[in-house]
């Protein structure tokens, strides 16, 4: 698993280090509560029980520290699933599955998923540098890990192999994000059911 990426200042020492791990947790537990409403430095300072210039102590913009939530809650899910796999829960089949259960994950916490589309539209614009730098890696890495999974199951016979492996990889990530989009405009949108028929779509031609 990737270690979590220090966006910010992570502090000095020990304390400072700590401290800031318990600001990021309370973040995420104050979108938990409240949604994307609880998402300004003050409110969320006001949350956490410290003040305004504290937060600025690790994070020099709201956009800063919203980048390091995000970030935050995805290294915390990563690390859940690798505890998981190592007390024997099974590995999601395919790449996916794998997207399904993030996506999954996303929609458990209220404000997650705007927070995830307000910041990745933010990487659009020239000024937001934390942002497109974020999300710039994270689906290079992505599109990585899942056209590694979606070839070796392409070799195996597993999923059609008439299509790119890269362009797959691509695909079911622009899905798997516009689908939590559609749920987050329309929460009757069957999230995970949908993202887990892609598998049907990447069955070999011959299974057809």
């Amino acid at each position: 698993m990737d270690s979590e990426p220090v966006i910010g200042r992570r502090g000095a020492h020990a304390k400072g280090v700590a401290r800031r791990q318990e600001i990021l947790d309370r973040a995420i537990e104050v979108f938990r509560e409240r949604g994307a409403d609880g998402t300004s430095l003050r409110r969320i300072a006001e949350a956490i029980g410290v003040s305004h210039a504290a937060l600025l102590h690790y994070f020099d913009s709201r956009e800063q520290l919203l980048v390091a939530v995000y970030a935050h809650a995805e290294a915390t899910r990563a690390a859940a699933s690798a505890a998981r796999r190592a007390d024997g829960a099974p590995l999601p089949a395919t790449g996916v599955d794998s997207m399904a259960d993030a996506a999954v994950k996303n929609v458990e916490v209220p404000g997650l998923v705007q927070l995830y589309s307000t910041l990745v539209a933010a990487a659009l614009e020239s000024k937001s540098e934390v942002s497109r730098d974020f999300f710039s890696t994270r689906f290079e890495r992505l599109r990585g890990e899942l056209t590694t999974s979606f070839r070796a199951q392409q070799q195996n016979g597993r999923i059609r192999d008439d299509i790119p492996a890269e362009h797959l990889a691509a695909l079911v990530i622009a899905a798997s994000d516009g689908l939590q989009i559609q749920w987050l405009l329309e929460p009757s949108v069957e999230l995970e059911g949908t993202l887990r028929s892609i598998a049907t779509l990447l069955q070999p031609v011959s299974m057809h």
